[in-house]
């Protein structure tokens, strides 16, 4: 078993790469046409268990969970406990940092966005006078 610190720093070092993997399959460019695919799927499916598949790959919360199964596989990291617990422990965990950090950088995003915006508006005005 890790030392406790050293568990610590791994949650949050384990949580970027999943932050990272969920947020750019469910929001960016690059991924955009299979994303329109999932979103209709979503809400056109035939049946619950299809629009429930297709929606895990629209939701960076759902889809955080995924990755999380991925990475625990990849690394076989566990908090606290060093049995099967300490995965479960260690899944939830992560999940939740990870998504925490989604959330602050859709803030700083959105942030920035509003400032790209404001300054081409401020360059049109200029640019009409």
């Amino acid at each position: 078993m890790m030392p406790l610190c050293t568990q610590v720093a791994w949650l949050f070092l384990v949580a970027i790469p999943v932050a990272c993997i969920a947020w750019t399959v469910t929001h960016e460019e690059i991924f955009r046409e299979p994303r329109d695919f999932c979103v209709k799927g979503s809400k056109e499916g035939k049946t619950i268990l299809a629009r429930k598949f297709f929606y895990v790959f629209t939701c960076e919360y759902c889809f955080s969970h995924y990755v999380t199964i991925l990475m625990l596989v990849f690394t076989g990291y566990k908090l606290l406990i060093d049995d099967w617990r300490g995965y479960v422990l260690a899944g939830f965990s992560i999940v939740w940092i990870a998504n925490f950090y989604m959330a602050i950088f859709a803030l700083i995003k959105v942030d920035v966005n509003r400032e790209r915006l404001q300054l081409k508006k401020e360059q049109e005005d200029a640019d009409l006078k």
